[in-house]
């Protein structure tokens, strides 16, 4: 019973949660590249460089906050010595 739950759960994790992880990633590093891009593009004007500022601010926030969610579940796995999720093959 227990070696079914811990399939689903890597199942879970491999097929979800990884791919959600992913798409965040991905999202908050266009928003920062778009931050770049409103920042040196209209640098002439102060108000779309204070939007782009603004944009790489929380491009960067998210990408800490993700990464460092992704990070301290690799240390909460360490430190139970449970064994990392990898890719479930059939």
């Amino acid at each position: 019973m227990l070696a079914v739950l811990d399939k689903f759960l890597g199942r879970v994790v491999t097929q979800v949660i990884n791919p959600i992880i992913l798409l965040l990633a991905a999202s908050a590093f266009v928003v920062f590249l778009w931050g770049v891009f409103e920042f040196i593009a209209h640098a002439g004007d102060e108000a779309k460089r204070s939007e782009g500022k603004s944009a790489i601010l929380w491009g960067l926030v998210g990408l800490v906050i993700i990464f460092g969610a992704y990070g301290i579940i690799n240390l909460a796995l360490g430190t139970f010595n449970l064994p990392p999720i990898q890719k479930i093959t059939q």
